[in-house]
């Protein structure tokens, strides 16, 4: 059977570092790079080619400079430009779900106003209190958070969560107890929660109910309301076993 063109994208971009001008170095000494691997793999399988032809394009964004760089927000700008060439290349009206681990979880965040952009899965986000949340209205967006991250900030992520829940977005997050920022501790558990989000954002997949459930509280719902625990998540999770059980 003759390949449709692909129906929908996933763009993953990794962490970095708050300051570096020069390029990630390649291959295995790119440890960000290197960490969101395990994610891609999982994301290929879970999004092969259907009985209909079609695919969805899982796609890793090559930064520039390893660094944010303040005011310069060099990882957006590449998100942004990644964005821009997929939709030459696809369509300007294939959907696009942003996965992105620390620094590229706040790039994926920011660059969420693009139009190609339906929803963002940040895992361990950085989420500086003064970014702006205006352009995740109309989003879905799933931040995933250990408990115990000494890098990034879990009450951030949650406050995010909650300033971008009135600003029209849908909103939840998700908290992994015993976790770690590198996502080492429990990896099977954020692989599997990862690629349900992803594919759920996508329509491909089935979301946990208390997720959906979360996505659809009002704009005044307290931070609390819209942050869930996996391991409750684990007990409700459907007859396909989306949800790991370690």
């Amino acid at each position: 059977m003759d390949r449709r063109p692909p129906s929908a994208a996933v763009l993953v971009l990794h962490g970095g570092h708050e300051n570096g001008t020069e390029p990630p170095p390649w291959g295995p000494l790119n440890l960000p790079g290197v960490r969101m691997r395990p994610f891609v793999r999982a994301l290929r399988r879970a999004t092969r080619a259907r009985q209909d032809g079609t695919e969805v394009l899982v796609r890793q964004v090559r930064y520039v400079h390893r660094g944010w760089n303040g005011p310069r927000a060099d990882a957006l700008r590449d998100a942004l430009a990644a964005l821009d060439a997929l939709g030459e290349e696809a369509g300007d009206d294939m959907p696009v779900i942003l996965l992105g681990h620390s620094m590229g979880a706040r790039a994926a965040l920011r660059a969420a106003g693009h139009p190609l952009v339906r929803g963002v899965v940040g895992l361990a986000p950085w989420c500086p209190p003064g970014d702006p949340v205006t352009q995740l209205a109309g989003r879905d967006v799933v931040l995933v958070h250990s408990s115990r991250d000494r890098i990034t900030s879990p009450q951030a992520t949650q406050s995010l969560t909650a300033r971008a829940r009135r600003a029209g977005a849908r909103t939840c997050m998700v908290t992994v107890r015993g976790g770690d920022h590198a996502m080492i501790r429990r990896a099977p558990a954020w692989h599997r929660l990862t690629t349900t989000l992803v594919t759920g954002l996508l329509g491909t997949g089935s979301l946990p109910e208390p997720v959906t459930t979360a996505l659809g509280l009002p704009p005044t719902a307290e931070p609390t309301e819209g942050t869930l625990d996996l391991d409750r998540l684990r007990a409700q999770r459907g007859p396909a076993g989306l949800l790991p059980s370690s």
